[in-house]
């Protein structure tokens, strides 16, 4: 099979290639770096001409209320390429629980772009994983003041980037399912806890201060960011990838 993936030089991108690549399908990556531009539509009909799937792996530059605007504009222009060139299934990644946290300018746009793929006229899956453990230093940095980290007590069940790229290319290669798969990690953390455990992994010196109003994570209620009852859970766990 021959994929299109949009996206496909960044953290899951690129993992994603590699996997389908890695399975005997022709998987090619497209950024703006290869020259396609996902807002004004510059190369992307010709990325997706004759691809049998597309994976949008395209992120907002900001998490701020100019988020909407960059998803809409995106997935617009993505589907109405991909109709043109015959693509017959449309894979995008979001995140579990993104229609729970309406206080967060960046969740109700990845929202809208669930929506937008699920009107369109292709075939479709959407996978919705929990927060990469990646992401966790840019997490902490949030509400770095000094030797003080503040955080929430958010639960929260990091998943590998490596996880979650493998779940896509599986997605990806398979029948559309015109609706979503959940996947996240195999454990589930307070955030507060979460920062202590990796500042200590690291030997970094900063404390971390709880405060159910600091950062990003603060908007969201309860468990609403962990699995969901009918998700696949991934192998890997935060202190070996820490390791």
């Amino acid at each position: 099979m021959k994929f299109a993936v949009i996206g496909g030089t960044g953290l899951i991108g690129s993992r994603v290639v590699e996997d389908l690549n890695a399975a005997g399908h022709q998987a090619v990556p497209h950024s703006l770096s290869t020259g396609v531009d996902v807002i004004t539509g510059q190369g992307l009909e010709a990325a997706v001409a004759g691809a049998d799937v597309v994976v949008n792996l395209t992120n907002s530059p900001t998490f701020d209320d100019a988020s909407p605007a960059f998803f809409r504009t995106s997935m617009d222009n993505l589907l109405a390429a991909s109709r043109k060139g015959g693509v017959g299934h449309v894979v995008i990644l979001s995140i579990v629980g993104v229609d729970k946290v309406p206080g967060l300018d960046y969740y109700r746009a990845k929202v809208l772009q669930e929506e937008a793929l699920k009107a369109g006229p292709i075939p479709y899956s959407i996978v919705r994983a929990t927060q990469f453990m990646e992401f966790m230093d840019a997490t902490l940095s949030m509400t770095a003041d000094g030797d003080t980290i503040r955080l929430p007590r958010t639960p929260i069940q990091p998943i590998a980037a490596a996880d979650v790229a493998g779940v896509v290319a599986e997605v990806a290669a398979g029948s559309p399912v015109n609706g979503v798969v959940n996947i996240a990690g195999p454990d589930v953390y307070p955030l507060d806890e979460l920062g202590r455990l990796t500042l200590t992994a690291k030997g970094d010196g900063r404390r971390v201060v709880t405060d159910d109003t600091a950062g990003l994570f603060a908007a969201a209620d309860g468990d609403v960011l962990t699995a969901p009852a009918d998700a696949r859970i991934a192998p890997t766990h935060y202190t070996d990838w820490l390791s």
